[in-house]
């Protein structure tokens, strides 16, 4: 099994909120995108949030209309060893470098996990002193929830 190497922070000095996911699908790896799976529903719920059809842009242009709204984009691991892209199959993870978040965003306030494996990180957060958030996972293997349910919590998370 080969050693996988998630993506670099989408964080600037204006972000507010930073959304941290696990680790990236197989299908975003591949992509060299966050969220790159059609079926993960992580654009149409922030495009909802911020009244933008982001999963029609161009990557750059979602990441830019998110951090215009003072919203960033992270993943709680670095890298890892897995087979295919369930959180049950991730193995020998290594951590990103949170204590970082403090100079590179100085004005983050909230962190919100996008499901729960993302929120074993979550006391982590707080020792920081981040509020912290567990939303529900966007990933299409976790189907459980309705659309509206999922974007009434992000929305009610991610307002300024």
């Amino acid at each position: 099994m080969s050693r996988l190497s998630g993506f670099p922070p989408v964080i600037d000095s204006h972000t507010r909120v930073l959304i941290l996911g696990s680790f990236p699908s197989a299908a975003s790896l591949a992509a060299g995108q966050y969220y790159a799976h059609p079926q993960n529903q992580f654009w149409r719920v922030l495009g909802a949030v911020l009244g933008q059809e982001l999963k029609a842009m161009p990557y750059a242009a979602r990441l830019k209309a998110a951090t215009a709204a003072g919203i960033g984009i992270w993943d709680i691991y670095a890298s890892c060893e897995r087979e295919g892209s369930l959180d049950s199959a991730i193995r020998e993870a290594k951590a990103n470098d949170f204590g970082a978040l403090q100079k590179s965003a100085p004005a983050l306030r909230r962190i919100c996990f996008n499901g729960r494996t993302a929120a074993r990180r979550l006391r982590e957060m707080e020792a920081l002193g981040y509020e912290a958030v567990v939303l529900p996972s966007t990933s299409p293997a976790h189907a459980g929830m309705r659309f509206e349910e999922k974007l009434a919590r992000w929305r009610a998370a991610l307002q300024p």
